[in-house]
């Protein structure tokens, strides 16, 4: 225990006059040897390596290292890895390395002679014990075996948390299975080593025969009984367990139990029973006498923590019964021997008198100005009379006084003394006020509000937005009332005549009209003073703004803010033109005069990308017109500069897209490929077909090449026409020679040597449109060949049948799963509208890829299948219900007890939300046998839960720091060590003294008992420190030593203001032999 001096001003002033006597005057001064001892000499001692013993190395104590090595042996017969050309690599060094990084120990394998596995571990103790057991799972062969005990030892080798199991398996290196409690199985399998299994089994055998010994016995007696048994303050049952060296578990006497359990061994148990039903015996025809006594007199009878009943029952020997609290019966029964009745119930009368129950008349409004801010002006009368209970019932005009008849008085008469002078001095006032405008009566922050209690001295009840009430309630001093309800109805009023008008202007227009740190938005309001301007919050993704002001002027504001939108719209239009990077020097000038001069005579806005970027796109924002005309002027000076030429080339409007490909991969690539040229397609949806190519000639003419190649290749596959080989018309009588069959093949390209041409016009109605023919001219043979190839080229047709239900997965996350199969298989899968619930899903491609797409797209079904099975499994659902005073309990703190059982048996755990009707329901969602066993996992808490008891008790509030210790470090000490739960008061309490103490009945009791001894402790350190009894020592000679070396001989003692004596530090020593007072120097 710390003791604390206290030194008061006065005793200050006398120590420093002299006055205070010197309590070691007498006491003879320490020699310099003792007080100063000589370090330890670094010379050998003249008896050999034996160091000097002394003041300085007698103190010092061998330091123990947290590193142990131990050597662990694996015979060859055992090894897991025999193959001996691989030692030190392969999967053996692998294990090895594993185990080092899963448990922070250091390995080292050695080959013996025998070829046996040597393996030295080096590490903290815990990091050896789990390397072992990793060794010995993952480098040693396992065995198994199984042993037989009784179901009920069972949760003896598992232990308190599975502790005892843990502990067992890290001892044996083993691997210990305990089935279930629903498993009927009493066998318990290990797996491991020979040698562990050896010890794993003689281990569980010593639990088993040690529980074989304990006996447990279950004696059913009549509730009413149990207090002669349990005895005053339960010492007769700690006698009894004591002597017979048995535990006795009496259900305390608000559990409706009459089963009394005793446990231990067999011999203890026999006495200990045969002791409570002699006492049963005794008492069992006891004389009862039954007494009248008012309802809310018993809680004086039984007292705090049911004292007053022990008391009772200790002094008298007769048993009080008080009916539980549900019931409505005033009948109080006494129990024992007659001639003990009568001092009995003369107490029980004394005791349900010595507290008085009266009331003081006191208007409801006027409660909160009784207790003042924080209880500040209760706490004044509580003070002086602790004993009494003061209660305000709200909607009640009346305070409830209850406590011992001699303090009532006293109180009730400063009570009514309150009530009188606020009755004198204050009022109140309610005013009608429409529930829209409290929150502008309030203001910004509680602003307005705040003002005006400050301004009038008075207190303002505006009730929150669910009640939707219009009165607003203004307490304080009569005037500060009239001048605040005026005030509060003058803002009402003209809140009743303002407008609220909502503009739609879209968000994208919300910034530039607020401006750069709100200096446009300022303007505005500026203009319109008194309109008031609430622009919604960006992450609500809202285009309303709010103005609300007097009519007039929201009105102007409105037409004012409609305006500048409409100039941003209009001055809001922008296109990007691609022009080669090397260039766009060149397009802004020197000094920047050839931009500047653009966007004064075209009065737009031009971006140009950074320089470090790869983006080639100048930007340009203004008018429509004022944009193209800029946009000219510039591919003006691109086209001075370079050889830049610029094609049309007309390909369908319905080819845009497929030409552009996903994220626009296909145009990339010709733009890369071909020199990087640009290429600009039409605004989707136009119906324009010309796509606009620029660059240089020749690589314009590249592009353009492989453009028409492509949209060929797709127009192919989508008409998915049919085709046919037809002789060729014979041609038309004409003047001029038949062209040779080599120019034709320029156009269209080569296929197999053959020359491709377009079909002329059919004569014959009946035959194939000429959309649907390709003619082909050349030899028999070839053309077959062509024709083959051709058809190889036509995209085919299948269906697959899907369950409707499976589409929308298949489809994926905004097309992303139906577009990867696309990809990976080249193929284009159409699946059905919603609306036409049809399970026939199409795929078009070519034929060769046709067979890998319903490949993969029927193992996606089943990969759907089998996960909806799974969710199906997955989405079981039970509920378990627990009273809502335990949840927090189950929950944990941060949630660690309900995340460790959520993760342990993977399942989710729902607790009912606030407005739930059902608070005492948990869902639990997850696997069936899993949830089953999260319930089992929560119903144990709660039976635990349930086995505690709750009770308070009073503490000393200026010990609450002491105990609860530096950031809680000491309380959760206590609560660690008794396995208790503790709830200190909060600042403001009604009684700052209360502590709660929460836990099993046996760990309450014996937590009660040890914060009791801390506050004695505590107090008396307290008392002792504010008496003064500890005065500071101090003496005015300071402090004085004998035989000091300037004493004894002829040395002096140090100058202090010599330099060689207190050289200054890296300054030079001149060497000297001169011994010094501090023994010799070592510089």
């Amino acid at each position: 225990m710390s003791s604390v001096a206290v030194l008061t001003q006065e005793s200050f002033n006398e120590h420093r006059s002299g006055l205070v006597a010197e309590q070691a005057g007498d006491e003879e001064a320490p020699a310099y040897k003792d007080a100063f001892p000589p370090l330890p000499e670094k010379a050998a001692s003249p008896e050999g390596t034996q160091e000097p013993v002394n003041a300085w190395t007698s103190k010092i104590r061998p330091l123990k290292s947290s590193v142990i090595t131990q050597v662990f042996h694996v015979p060859l017969e055992e090894r897991k890895y025999k193959d001996i050309n691989q030692f030190g690599e392969g999967d053996q060094a692998k294990v090895c390395v594993d185990i080092m990084h899963k448990t922070g120990a250091h390995l080292e394998l050695s080959m013996a002679k025998d070829q046996g596995l040597s393996i030295m571990v080096s590490g903290k103790l815990d990091a050896v014990m789990k390397a072992r057991k990793e060794i010995v799972s993952r480098l040693q062969t396992q065995a198994s075996a199984t042993v037989a005990i009784p179901k009920e030892h069972h949760r003896f080798v598992i232990g308190k948390n599975g502790e005892k199991l843990q502990e067992l398996e890290l001892k044996t290196a083993t691997k210990i299975q305990i089935p279930r409690p629903d498993d009927p199985s009493n066998h318990i399998k290990i797996s491991g080593t020979k040698e562990g299994l050896e010890k794993a089994k003689h281990e569980i055998l010593l639990i088993s025969a040690e529980q074989d010994k304990r006996a447990v016995e279950r004696v059913n007696i009549d509730k009413v009984f149990h207090p002669f048994i349990t005895g005053a303050y339960n010492k007769l049952v700690a006698d009894m367990m004591q002597e017979t060296g048995a535990r006795i578990n009496v259900p305390p006497p608000s559990v409706n139990k009459t089963e009394i359990v005793i446990t231990g061994e067999k011999e203890q148990v026999a006495l200990a029973v045969a002791m409570i039903k002699k006492i049963y015996e005794g008492k069992k025809n006891a004389t009862t006498i039954a007494v009248e006594v008012k309802k809310s007199q018993h809680k004086y009878v039984i007292g705090p923590k049911g004292n007053t009943l022990q008391e009772i029952l200790e002094k008298t020997g007769v048993s009080v019964e008080i009916p539980p609290p549900d019931s409505n019966s005033e009948t109080v029964i006494l129990r024992g021997e007659p001639d003990r009745l009568g001092q009995a119930l003369t107490e029980v009368y004394a005791k349900a008198n010595s507290y008085t129950v009266s009331s003081v008349v006191a208007p409801s409004w006027l409660h909160r100005f009784i207790i003042g801010k924080k209880g500040q002006n209760l706490a004044k009368i509580t003070q002086q009379m602790p004993k009494v209970h003061i209660e305000f019932t709200e909607g009640e005009d009346k305070i409830t006084l209850e406590g011992p008849t001699k303090d009532m008085q006293m109180v009730q008469s400063q009570m009514e003394a309150i009530v009188t002078d606020l009755v004198s001095r204050m009022d109140y006032l309610e005013i009608s006020v429409d529930p829209r405008f409290h929150r502008h009566l309030i203001g910004k922050g509680g602003a307005n509000i705040n003002r005006i209690k400050d301004l009038h001295k008075v207190s303002v009840r505006i009730p929150p937005d669910n009640e939707k009430s219009h009165l607003i309630r203004i307490e304080g001093d009569p005037q500060g009332v009239q001048e605040a309800s005026k005030e509060l109805l003058e803002l009402a009023s003209r809140m009743e005549n303002e407008r609220t008008k909502d503009l739609i202007i879209e968000q994208r227009f919300h910034r530039a009209i607020i401006g750069q740190k709100g200096e446009k938005i300022k303007d505005v309001r500026d203009k319109f003073p008194e309109v008031i301007i609430n622009f919604p919050d960006p992450a609500a993704k809202s285009d309303i703004v709010q103005l609300r002001g007097p009519r007039n002027e929201v009105e102007k504001c409105s037409k004012f803010m409609a305006k500048m939108v409409a100039d941003m719209v209009e001055n809001g239009f922008f296109l990007s033109v691609p022009i080669f990077k090397q260039f766009h020097k060149n397009i802004i000038g020197k000094g920047g005069a050839n931009i500047k001069k653009i966007r004064e005579e075209t009065n737009t806005r031009i971006d140009l990308p950074a320089e470090n970027s790869n983006s080639e796109m100048i930007v340009i924002t203004g008018k429509k017109e004022n944009c193209e005309a800029a946009r000219i002027r510039i591919l003006s000076i691109q086209k001075e500069l370079a050889n830049i030429t610029e094609m049309e080339v007309s390909i369908p409007s319905k080819l845009h897209n497929s030409l552009i490909g996903s994220k626009g991969r296909f145009v990339r690539s010709i733009m890369e490929e071909c020199g990087g040229v640009h290429i600009h397609f039409p605004t989707e949806g136009s119906g324009i077909d010309t796509v606009t190519i620029r660059g240089p000639a020749e690589e314009v003419e590249k592009a353009k090449k492989q453009l028409l190649s492509l949209s060929f290749r797709f127009l192919l596959f989508q008409q998915a026409g049919s085709f046919s080989l037809i002789n060729p018309p014979p041609p038309r009588a004409s003047s001029s020679p038949a062209p040779p069959a080599e120019a034709a093949v320029q156009e269209n390209g080569e296929a197999n040597g053959e020359m491709v041409e377009e079909p002329a016009a059919p004569v014959d109605p009946t035959a194939p449109k000429k959309c649907d023919v390709i003619v082909l001219s050349g030899r028999k043979e070839r053309c077959e060949a062509a024709v083959e190839a051709l058809k190889a080229l036509v995209p085919v047709t299948t269906e697959v049948e899907v369950p409707f239900e499976l589409h929308r997965y298949i489809i994926g996350q905004k097309g992303s799963g139906i577009r990867k199969m696309m990809d990976e298989f080249e193929v284009n899968i159409q699946v059905p509208a919603p609306e036409l619930q049809s399970d026939i899903i199409s795929i078009t491609g070519l034929a060769n890829h046709l067979d890998r797409a319903k490949e993969g797209l029927l193992e996606r079904v089943k990969e759907l299948t089998a996960e909806q099975e799974d969710r199906s499994l997955r989405s079981f659902k039970l509920t378990i219900t627990v009273d809502p005073k335990y949840h927090p309990k189950i929950i944990g703190r941060k949630g660690a007890i309900i995340t460790n059982i959520r993760t342990e048996h993977d399942v989710n755990i729902q607790f009912p939300d606030k407005n739930d009707d059902n608070q005492d329901q948990i869902t639990i969602t997850g696997y069936e046998h899993k949830a089953t066993a999260a319930r089992d996992a929560i119903q144990a808490i709660v039976d635990e839960l349930e086995e505690m008891i709750s009770e308070d008790i009073t503490l000393d509030a200026r010990v609450h720091a002491r105990i609860i210790g530096a950031r809680g470090k000491g309380i959760r000490k206590i609560m660690d060590e008794f396995k208790v739960d503790l709830r200190f008061p909060q600042p403001g309490a009604a009684d700052p003294n209360q502590v709660f103490v929460t836990g099993r009945p046996e760990l309450v009791d014996e937590a009660i008992d040890h914060l009791l001894n801390l506050e004695e402790e505590y107090v008396s350190t307290l008392v002792e420190v504010l008496q003064g009894e500890f005065t500071p020592k101090c003496s005015s000679k300071g402090f004085v030593v004998r035989e000091a070396p300037w004493q004894t001989g002829s040395e002096k003692a140090p100058d202090m203001s010599s330099s060689e004596d207190f050289p200054s530090f890296g300054a030079p020593v001149a060497a000297t032999n001169k011994a010094s007072p501090w023994g010799p120097k070592r510089f």
